[in-house]
């Protein structure tokens, strides 16, 4: 799913929603994580991917939404949904192009979206998954991204999109510290942002975010109290 952040630890974790900031630099940084790993190092047992998938939000929506799990050429439908949401978990690629951690095997990244970010925003994600399944490159991945945005087929996201963000046991990144802290994330359109609507990254605001210079969406997140199994998160000073 990130778009990178950059406030602090949230940019490694938040960046794995489909995150595509600086990619004219994606090779600039030496990174940890240079190339893809083999594919065997990104996989999960199929029960294993359906639980964390559906960790990501409360079992009130995810025990009906739909679940995808990675396969040998795109993601595939595990569990046929009733409500509209979309539960998955991501994989290392859902990063910013330029992210460290764009080839990290470790990160597992659940999340559930809503009917609105299920048409408009994951479908970007999965369509880059066949890509990397295929082989494509770093660098062949960015320009495709770009092309797929100057066609049109990478579109602005809907109004309502939004995901949950809610699983203790994701593992967003090596500089989140692993789960990173429960939210919500908020896709809109760079019009529907606008200067300052939101009041993100004010002193005192719980709304935090940021823009993308590839991306068609500005994504904004608001951290919650508790993981989806109803126990207490992780406090964060705002």
């Amino acid at each position: 799913m990130t778009q990178t952040m950059r406030i602090g630890a949230a940019v490694a974790a938040l960046a794995l929603l489909f995150g595509v900031a600086g990619a004219a630099h994606a090779d600039a940084a030496p990174t940890p994580y240079p190339t893809m790993a083999p594919i065997e190092q990104y996989r999960m047992a199929k029960a294993d991917e359906i639980a964390l998938a559906r960790s990501a939000a409360p079992p009130s929506i995810s025990a009906d939404a739909e679940v995808v799990t990675l396969g040998d050429h795109g993601y595939e439908t595990a569990v046929q949904g009733k409500n509209g949401f979309v539960c998955i978990v991501e994989r290392a690629w859902a990063n910013g192009f330029d992210d460290a951690g764009f080839w990290n095997p470790k990160i597992r990244g659940p999340i559930c979206f809503n009917p609105a970010s299920a048409r408009s925003v994951l479908p970007t994600y999965l369509e880059r998954t066949k890509w990397v399944l295929a082989g494509a490159p770093k660098a062949e991945l960015v320009e495709r991204t770009k092309a797929g945005i100057a066609a049109g087929r990478i579109r602005p996201p809907e109004a309502g999109s939004m995901c949950y963000m809610m699983a203790k046991g994701g593992y967003l990144g090596d500089a989140a510290g692993g789960h990173w802290h429960p939210h919500l994330m908020f896709f809109v359109s760079h019009e529907a942002a606008g200067p300052g609507a939101w009041g993100a990254n004010l002193a005192g605001s719980p709304v935090k975010g940021g823009d993308a210079d590839l991306d068609p969406a500005v994504i904004y997140f608001v951290i919650v109290a508790k993981w989806s199994d109803g126990t207490p998160g992780e406090a964060m000073a705002m």
